[in-house]
């Protein structure tokens, strides 16, 4: 059963009034955020294991300008638009909200999600969010890459093979 719902970005009044929902109907809610620039399978290996952690998956997207001040003025190579998309589309995931800042940690704080999830690329480094989510219970979990592929990658491959 796929759990696309029609909308692509939600604001944070609908995602907020959606995660009071799904709390009173005593539904985990799991929380993971990135820029998810080129959509590839280590992302939707990612997700699908973020999901599996709990009942609803909502991921933070970094907005265009975010992306930029954190990749570098050639990113993202997807709109924002394109990117929530793609994320909104993928069975695994119940909803997309962009966010501008460069850190999802307003967001979080608002959510209050149950498990917060980042890549194992985090290990021994500190994850924003996370005291917010403990200090209310809730726990990080870092899960391991398994596919060698990024979006950078991706990317120098094209470069390269276009050169």
């Amino acid at each position: 059963m796929n759990k696309f719902s029609g909308h692509i970005e939600y604001e944070i009044k609908e995602i907020l009034g959606l995660t009071q929902k799904w709390k009173s109907e005593n539904q985990s809610i799991v929380f993971t955020n990135g820029c998810f620039d080129i959509l590839h399978a280590g992302h939707v290996d990612y997700l699908q294991k973020a999901a599996s952690l709990g009942d609803r998956l909502i991921v933070g997207l970094n907005s265009d300008d975010s992306v930029s001040r954190l990749k570098g003025p050639d990113r993202p190579i997807n709109s924002q638009k394109h990117r929530a998309t793609l994320l909104a589309a993928l069975r695994c995931v119940d909803a997309v909200i962009v966010f501008s800042e460069d850190t999802p940690l307003q967001l979080i704080t608002e959510l209050l999600p149950h498990i917060l999830v980042k890549g194992g690329d985090y290990k021994g480094k500190e994850v924003v969010g996370e005291s917010v989510v403990t200090s209310k219970g809730g726990k990080l979990v870092l899960i391991d890459f398994v596919y060698n592929t990024s979006t950078s990658k991706i990317q120098e491959r094209i470069k390269n093979s276009t050169a």
